[in-house]
């Protein structure tokens, strides 16, 4: 007997699950993406090049299909195109939702008008075409969001705090908006959590809530997530009752439901929802650590119209675990090489690394959620042995950088002031400051780093140090990813092969080849990347 069939949009990391589990269900998976390089493809049964845009297109494969009596269903996870998903389902009578409520859950606009009409916790909002004029008046007061109406993984969205600062975000998120439609929000304070669930038939069950870690301003870049959120009982009910009730509010009654809440001083407020299992590893990966319940298997349950009582059987967790998701980031450049993957491995319970960028590639301090340089994921029978493990992991994956380049030394010549962004690894006091500026400038002297070629050349053979900053070593400033300047100092001499003794000479004169103020700029502004790139520069020249 031949295998059913099931219809898979996406063929990147984030539907690898969904692949594998159609697969080990014993389904020929039929996978359909744009990109026929794109990372799964060849996990497929069978492999389609449509744009997942092109519902049509994703229809008519699904007709061909449903000739020789084999198509269970259609199903995505982690993509924006479950309008595509309900399009064919609709018109093919396959399990799934009414094209319009996926039509509510993709396109933010309706989204927004959805929760207003029903009176669901969301922020106020208008939407525009074209960056305002100056007679344009803000219907609320900043600070506001800006987001592109049909994007998703923070593409294009950025905080405003100001009319120019609105109208310079409504110009950039424009190219994020297939519509070109972007729309503006009250802006929600307080911490924001993730929720996955699985609707059947009406009944909304919770596959995982978590924490998010957004960072960066003013831009919203999640640096992690902690599965299941640390919050009291009675906290979480009120977030998911609000959800649940974005839920019903969009129409989804037969699919998957991923959701952002905050929780505001008004209370819980919607984020945004959408009629799909999340990205971000977490419907994949977390909440299966964590509980012991794979999601996805419960949604392609859903999406063959498999019995209700069997998938909710699906769902009952069977382990209490914490699983916590945690990025890494690069500073603007060309990727040399990426080490410590081993090392990474290497600590007690993580599970998972994902890197996003290999050596050639164009890495970019994010400005989204798809341009970080990779992710690491770890499991624990506690938070804080899944926190702890998924945090050092992540500090143990480092990224050099090619030299000359300059958008990396574009970077280092940036002071990072408060206020400036991209914002610099370690943020120090006007003390530590003052410090620096009295520091001798060793080797680096007069160098417009990587353009002077006369360096080293008198100090070659010598053994290289670094003049000491005792003021900055042993403070407990850390950077991005919770880096202390002696972990950065240890990422520095790994990557550079060489033992950088730290030379306690007299700050008066600098001699031989001890590295100085610029080195140390260059730590503080770039962190270990942005030193290991300043002694590269000068190795090459030398």
């Amino acid at each position: 007997m031949r295998k059913k069939q099931l219809i898979i949009l996406g063929a990147g990391v984030m539907q690898g699950p969904a692949i594998r589990t159609a697969k080990s269900l014993g389904f020929e998976a039929i996978v359909v993406d744009g990109d026929p390089n794109a990372p799964c493809v060849q996990e497929a049964d069978r492999f389609e090049n449509i744009d997942l845009k092109d519902k049509e297109g994703v229809e008519a494969l699904a007709r061909s299909l449903r000739l020789h009596g084999r198509l269970a269903g259609i199903m995505t996870a982690g993509t924006d195109f479950s309008a595509s998903v309900a399009w064919v389902a609709e018109r093919l009578g396959l399990p799934g939702l009414p094209y319009e409520a996926a039509l509510n859950a993709s396109d933010k606009e309706r989204m927004r008008s959805c929760f207003k009409r029903d009176g669901v916790p969301s922020p106020a909002f208008t939407t525009l075409s074209a960056a305002p004029d100056a007679n344009w008046k803000a219907p609320f007061p900043f600070p506001v969001v800006v987001k592109p109406v049909d994007n998703m993984g923070a593409r294009g969205c950025r905080r405003a705090d100001t009319f120019e600062g609105l109208r310079e975000a409504v110009r950039d998120a424009l190219p994020f908006s297939r519509s070109k439609r972007i729309i503006i929000e009250e802006y929600m304070e307080g911490p924001e959590f993730s929720v996955d669930a699985i609707v059947c038939q009406g009944e909304i069950t919770i596959a995982g809530l978590a924490d998010r870690h957004i960072t960066f301003p003013p831009y919203f870049i999640e640096m992690g997530h902690t599965m299941p959120a640390d919050l009291d009982p009675e906290t979480a009910d009120s977030l998911l009752s609000v959800f649940k009730a974005g839920v019903r509010s969009l129409g989804v009654a037969n699919g998957a439901a991923k959701g952002d809440v905050k929780l505001t001083p008004k209370g819980p407020m919607i984020g945004e929802i959408a009629a799909r299992l999340s990205g971000g590893y977490m419907s994949g990966w977390t909440y299966p650590y964590a509980s012991g319940v794979d999601v996805t298997r419960a949604a392609i349950g859903v999406a063959i119209g498999e019995n209700p009582m069997a998938i909710a059987a699906s769902l009952m967790p069977s382990r209490n675990w914490t699983s916590a998701e945690r990025a890494f980031i690069s500073i603007p450049g060309v990727v040399r090489s990426i080490e410590g993957c081993d090392a990474a491995r290497a600590v007690p319970y993580v599970r998972d690394i994902f890197l996003r960028v290999k050596p050639g590639d164009t890495a970019r301090f994010p400005v989204n959620n798809v341009s970080k340089a990779g992710n690491v994921i770890a499991a624990a029978p506690t938070r804080a042995e899944a926190v702890r493990a998924a945090e050092s992991a992540a500090r143990s994956l480092l990224a050099r950088l090619e030299t000359p380049n300059e958008g990396t030394t574009s970077f280092l010549e940036n002071d990072g002031a408060t206020g400036v962004f991209p914002p610099s690894a370690y943020t120090v006091s006007p003390e530590i400051q003052n410090h620096l500026e009295k520091l001798p400038p060793g080797i680096e002297k007069n160098m417009n780093c990587p353009y002077n070629k006369n360096v080293l050349e008198r100090s070659a053979g010598q053994a290289l140090s670094i003049i000491a900053f005792p003021e900055f070593e042993t403070a407990e400033y850390t950077d991005w990813l919770g880096r202390t300047a002696r972990e950065s100092l240890k990422a520095i001499r790994t990557l550079t092969g060489l033992s950088l003794p730290v030379k306690r000479i007299d700050r008066a004169a600098c001699s031989g080849m001890a590295l100085g103020r610029g080195f140390w700029k260059a730590l503080i502004r770039g962190g270990y990347q942005g030193a290991v790139y300043l002694i590269d520069s000068l190795m090459s020249r030398g």
